[in-house]
């Protein structure tokens, strides 16, 4: 739950910086009204004045004498009112269901134009959300870049004993670093529809070296395709002139055309390949690529990509490769995005055999390792980083034939110390970030929570009559009766001296809340029910409450977020 003042905002926000501003301050400015009327995000106008009437009742001013409380329950009704206001009417509702409180307090977007519908204010919003991803685009460069470093380990399992023993030192293996490969590129916008790229790239392969430059202009056409110009050099290859264009044919298919030629020191080389590809249904893509050039191929595959795996099945036939390849992935559901992956790929070259995983070890970077088994390629580790936009590759050649024991380090290794980095260095890592940042969103709302806890604390002295009430009417009927309740972050372990619960008592607010020895909470944050406040902000919360049904006493857990109903057959 975040929290917020209830003042307006001064002033005028400029339509072009609406979406940002609302996405900077959404965290802590957008207030639940839902769960201030404890209503179903899709609660009918019934129920919303069913809660409305309940709710005016209980913080209606003129039910208060005392000067004090009569001022807390004019401030509570307000808020009351004001999300009846919102809710109660389509167009404010639909606005502040993508936008939050913040749509509904800054002055002169085309969004408040009464004559929009709900659809088109949603409408509108990714269009305001696409013109900051343009603002965006003008402002950075999108650098990418690939580093490739090969190792030759084949000393480890490839060597003989004889031949070490007439060498100083022959009992060590010799591990040499026998390629690398060094990529970079950068985007320049130079309008909302022209794109300038500048890349560039260096390699080296035991001794031997060359780099090449390239430019490529980009301009988008019209939304169904697009065209670039590249232009190359390099010291090996000699210069590139290239052409591509994009074109959607169809909603479920498009074709891309390219051609180029290369003005290498044995003379002119030119190149064509011409790809389509079609939507077979939700998930699955068809492809057909046909290229002519050094290296000439008709390839087909198909590719389906579903939520929890991923399939491909490919078919080449050229000059000089010609294969046929399949793969599996499957991705599990889980906070890491864990894959695990498996290929086998033969042709006039041999067989290769790969599998291997890949996890996410922190917001912007994913860890992955393969292993390739081939004939007669031998067994390589293959080990991959991506941070961000940055890629780091690690092939690490071990053997040139296949042996067993090659294959089983090059499978258990890297799993013993992914699991060593991670436990010694990962979790509290990330563990550390997850504490600063819960940190930071302390103080920056520490305001918030204050005001809240007061405005809670006023709701709960304008509940108590209201609350003596309901619990003679139940305890005459032998109905719902709440004991004890209580709202935030328990501690199970108490040894723990470092971490202290963080809870508050909830007692009085549930129980202003039972109707007809019924207690119903809907599926949104507890946080924002009147009386209620949130302890802990940024961390998992949960409602632990004691209560008596027909002389019978239960307790119940529940998250926080999780709707309620008790007694369980209401």
């Amino acid at each position: 739950m975040s929290f917020q003042s209830t003042g307006g905002v001064g002033g005028t926000v400029p339509k072009a910086n609406m979406a940002a501003s609302l996405d900077d301050d959404f965290e802590f400015n957008n207030q639940d009204y839902y769960s201030l009327l404890n209503v179903r995000k899709e609660a009918t106008l019934e129920e919303l004045k069913a809660s409305y009437r309940r709710l005016c009742m209980l913080y209606h001013p003129d039910k208060h004498r005392d000067p004090e409380l009569k001022s807390q329950a004019e401030q509570l009704f307000n808020q009351v009112h004001q999300a009846y206001e919102v809710l109660s009417d389509a167009h404010s509702r639909a606005i502040y269901d993508i936008f939050g409180k913040k749509g509904l307090e800054v002055e002169g977007w085309e969004v408040v134009e009464r004559k929009r519908t709900p659809a088109e204010i949603r409408e509108e919003y990714e269009r305001l959300q696409r013109e900051r991803e343009e603002r965006r685009l003008q402002q950075r460069t999108n650098p990418k870049g690939t580093i490739s470093v090969g190792v030759d380990a084949t000393d480890l399992f490839d060597r003989y004993d004889e031949d070490f023993e007439e060498m100083p030192g022959g009992g060590f293996p010799h591990i040499e670093i026998n390629k690398m490969h060094i990529s970079q590129s950068i985007e320049a916008p130079l309008t909302n529809s022209d794109t300038a790229v500048l890349s560039g790239s260096l390699s080296t392969h035991n001794g031997n070296g060359g780099g090449n430059i390239n430019m490529t202009v980009r301009r988008v056409t019209s939304a169904k395709g697009w065209g670039e110009v590249e232009l190359g050099a390099g010291d090996i290859l000699g210069p590139l002139i290239g052409l591509k264009v994009f074109r959607n044919i169809t909603p479920r298919c498009f074709l891309t055309a390219q051609c180029g030629l290369q003005f290498s020191p044995r003379g002119l080389r030119p190149s064509c390949s011409l790809m389509t590809a079609r939507h077979l249904d939700q998930n699955t893509m068809g492809y057909l690529q046909w290229r002519w050039g050094p290296n000439s191929a008709m390839t087909t595959s198909l590719v389906r990509d579903t939520k929890s795996s991923h399939f491909t099945l490919a078919l080449q036939l050229g000059v000089p490769h010609s294969y046929l390849m399949m793969s599996y992935q499957y991705k599990f559901q889980d906070e890491d995005q864990t894959k695990v992956k498996g290929s086998v790929k033969t042709g006039w070259f041999g067989t290769v055999v790969e599998y291997g995983a890949e996890r996410k070890i922190s917001r912007h970077s994913v860890l992955s390792a393969a292993v390739s088994i081939g004939v007669p390629q031998g067994v390589t580790l293959k080990i991959k980083l991506s941070r961000a936009s940055q890629t780091y590759l690690f092939p690490v050649h071990l053997t040139d034939q296949l042996l067993p024991s090659a294959v089983f380090y090059a499978t258990v290794g890297p799993l013993l110390v992914y699991m060593a980095i991670h436990r010694l260095i990962i979790i509290p890592y990330t563990q550390a970030q997850k504490e600063e940042e819960l940190e930071l969103q302390r103080k920056s709302s520490a305001t918030d929570i204050a005001k809240k806890k007061q405005e809670a604390e006023s709701a709960v002295l304008l509940m108590q009559e209201s609350v003596r009430r309901i619990i003679e009417a139940e305890e005459s009927k032998m109905g719902l009766i709440i004991l004890n309740a209580w709202y935030g972050k328990f501690v199970s372990d108490t040894s723990q001296k470092q971490e202290k619960a963080k809870v508050i008592d909830v007692t009085v607010p549930l129980q202003c809340l039972v109707k007809d020895s019924k207690l119903i909470l809907t599926e949104s944050s507890k946080a924002g029910l009147p009386g209620f406040y949130d302890p802990c902000v940024g961390e998992e919360k949960s409602l632990k409450l004691l209560y008596q049904f027909r002389g019978v006493m239960h307790q119940v857990i529940s998250a926080d977020t999780d709707p309620l109903r008790i007694p369980k057959q209401c």
